[in-house]
């Protein structure tokens, strides 16, 4: 008789006295759409002695999905989790806290999102029950496929994510059995080796929160002494699978942030003076001169480039000096000197202290507060226009004493110098600070015809930017993600007559907002036509990465007549698919097309409208909006891609469509999971395995608890 297929997911729940957290967090795994027969769930009694061995067993008669194990207590988390990892026969392992649980359809989310994209750890949206702190800025969209370099997704290292099995085996993961931090560098290791992370943002996968006692572990072990092992191994970790240099720098200032810094800051006033000094201080000071390189420090916050500095000079009693007082400090003003602004603190040009100021310096970490309140055609109809910018814009501790802002126009694209446009200062109400900022309003005036110098702007797309400044302070920021709603801010695009030499012409200047949000002027009807008949709001894929992109927007001229997306390649292949309407009053529409259908080569896409007639009278180009992912999929046995791109002066969505060289894509995999010469001389670390030099794998490596050397 064959035996069973194995199941596509293994649920590990470790439980200590879990009581009674425990029964909807198992509940929650047993109810998953994706089905009993596709999820095994191993349930691991860690020496419980509250009655959570007899609840897992009640809860597992008549559901074979159960498995309940019993051990004695290993007191950490990861004794029952290594349990589980070895027992586990799915595709996909997910660690679900017996303090937490499950949305319903969590799993199969994140199976179809690591089936269709070929990545091996997704992240599922996290949500608070009970106010316990969770990450957000991951969760923005989703995100089909992406790695730790151009996401948040490093922000978030807790061990609630769905991981390919086969990722952990290969690396031979297990978690050091430490009773805090002992997640981080399981999934460490995991994001680097990582082929892809995808990321569910539009449903609540994962819900957390804590005990009703009040018994997490992250709370009743939260000192410095259970945090310690682990914080070292978080920056072993990421060094042996990452060379020096500004990948590792981007890893490495994560925890430099929140596992050097913010312990050493929140904890170590707490210990005895003879523990800080001798049992802790060492190896904070150690971390800071090994792992925080010069430019992570050029990019922290000023408190802890303090923190830093103090630890690499071998400055103890500085170091808790500015441990204990640090909410006291950091409440204290700023000091504005020669167009920088600093950091009040005590030891600020103390000659005592022999600090460098570049400790203290946050100008340009400051925030920028700006809005736009107007932006309008002035002089009066018809040809030619000036078009008036009205808001505010002022930095944070910088009161606006003689303000001198400044609009710039820098052109899409293009490395020509930038066009600067002085503004008017003017009163501004209802503004924070006590009257500090009651100047930081303005107004520019843009006058297309003569901006740059005398002479019209250049035929082209023009970014808005805003250079803020008072004291000597300046700070540029893109402008118009605040703004005014409605009309206010919502010119209708213009003919201006330029004159350039003795021919005079007309061009028209449209100001938009892109995808983003931000305010633009697009001189010459580059993207934007005058006479445009719809706009396009969304691009996106339709369930996930499906294969099927829906275009949606709305018409803007009464007349436009039947709406097609036309999908056009370089050979004059052509692809033509009707709009299906929402409402006809409102004239909103979407455009389905299969991308997978589309035949290998370059393909743009358009929107085009027509009357009674067999041709298209005008045409609308689909904008790429910035979370669009690729796609890929299997036709005829053979994988091939779609990608998105901005192809052409109007910067329209392309697709370029293509077989993937299965070579080549494995040469690459090779390159990222073959562990450099170096890596492979060193020595095993701590709790993560390293591969063995003959390619089968090393043997796990338990904790020492001993300090690293040096």
């Amino acid at each position: 008789m064959p035996s069973a297929p194995p199941p596509r997911v293994s649920v590990i729940v470790p439980a200590y006295n879990a009581m009674p957290e425990l029964t909807r967090a198992i509940t929650s795994a047993l109810d998953q759409t994706l089905g009993p027969d596709r999820i095994e769930i191993i349930a691991v009694n860690d020496g419980s002695t509250d009655g959570t061995g007899a609840e897992l067993e009640r809860l597992a008669q008549g559901r074979p999905a159960l498995r309940v194990v019993h051990q004695d207590n290993s007191g950490c988390a990861g004794g029952p989790r290594n349990t589980g990892l070895d027992l586990a026969r799915g595709d996909f392992v997910f660690f679900l806290d017996s303090d937490d649980y499950l949305g319903p359809d969590a799993l199969r989310r994140m199976v179809a999102m690591a089936d269709e994209n070929g990545t091996d750890v997704v992240l599922g949206r996290i949500a608070s029950v009970g106010g316990r702190a969770v990450p957000r800025a991951v969760f923005s969209h989703n995100q089909p496929r992406t790695d730790v370099f151009s996401s948040a997704a490093y922000l978030t290292l807790g061990p609630w994510k769905l991981f390919r099995r086969s990722l952990i085996e290969r690396l031979r993961l297990r978690f050091p059995l430490f009773r805090n931090c002992e997640d981080k560098p399981f999934t460490v290791a995991a994001y680097l080796n990582a082929a892809g992370i995808s990321v569910v943002a539009d449903y609540d996968c994962y819900y957390v929160r804590y005990r009703e006692d009040r018994s997490n572990l992250t709370l009743t072990a939260g000192d410095l002494v259970h945090r310690m092992d682990g914080i070292g191994l978080c920056f072993e970790t990421v060094a042996r699978y990452l060379e020096p240099g500004p990948r590792r720098d981007r890893v490495m200032r994560r925890h430099v942030e929140w596992e050097l810094c913010g312990p050493l800051r929140g904890l170590l006033p707490r210990e005895s003076q003879q523990d800080a000094r001798e049992r802790f201080y060492p190896r904070f000071r150690h971390w800071a001169r090994t792992w925080a390189s010069d430019e992570i420090c050029r990019q922290i916050d000023a408190p802890d480039r303090l923190l830093i500095h103090l630890l690499r000079a071998d400055r103890f009693a500085d170091v808790l000096t500015v441990a204990r007082n640090a909410k006291e400090d950091a409440r204290r003003g700023h000091v504005i000197d020669k167009g920088r602004v600093y950091w009040a603190h005590p030891f600020f040009r103390d000659p005592d202290a022999a600090v460098p100021d570049d400790c203290f310096d946050v100008t340009d970490r400051l925030p920028v507060h700006h809005r736009l309140d107007a932006a309008r055609w002035h002089d009066g109809g018809g040809d030619g226009g000036v078009l008036r910018l009205t808001g505010h814009a002022y930095v944070e501790h910088v009161a606006a004493l003689q303000p001198c802002t400044e609009v710039v126009l820098r052109k899409y694209q293009s490395d020509r110098p930038e066009v600067r446009v002085p503004t008017t200062p003017r009163a501004a109400a209802g503004l924070p600070g006590d009257g500090a900022y009651e100047d930081a309003g303005f107004t520019a005036d843009i006058d297309p015809a003569t901006a740059d110098g005398g002479a019209p702007l250049e035929r082209g797309l023009w970014n808005v930017y805003l250079d803020v400044r008072a004291q000597g302070v300046s700070r540029t920021v893109r402008f118009g993600g605040t703004r005014e709603g409605g009309e206010a801010t919502h010119p209708k695009p213009r003919s201006v007559s330029v004159t350039e030499g003795s021919d005079g012409r007309t061009t028209v200047v449209t100001p938009y907002f892109t995808p983003y949000g931000n305010f633009s002027l697009d001189v010459g009807q580059v993207a934007h036509h005058l006479d445009a008949p719809c706009q396009v709001t969304e691009a996106s894929w339709r369930g996930g990465r499906s294969g099927v992109l829906a275009v949606s927007g709305r018409l803007t001229a009464a007349d436009a007549g039947e709406v097609l997306l036309r999908a056009e390649n370089g050979s004059g292949e052509v692809r033509e698919i009707p709009a299906r309407w929402h409402d006809e009053p409102s004239g909103d529409f979407t455009v389905l097309l299969p991308v997978r259908r589309l035949t290998r080569g370059l393909w743009t896409l358009t929107l085009v409208t027509g009357g009674d007639g067999p041709e298209p009278c005008r045409a609308t180009a689909v904008p790429r909006f910035g979370g669009l992912a690729g796609t890929r999929w299997f036709r005829f046995g053979r994988p091939y891609y779609a990608k998105p791109l901005c192809w052409g002066p109007a910067m329209a969505l392309a697709f370029e469509v293509a077989p993937v060289r299965v070579a080549t894509a494995a040469r690459r995999r090779l390159r990222r999971l073959r562990p450099s010469r170096a890596v492979r001389r060193r020595a095993p670390r701590r709790g993560i395995a390293r591969p063995g030099t003959d390619g089968t794998g090393g043997s796990p490596v338990r904790g020492t608890g001993r300090a690293p050397a040096g």
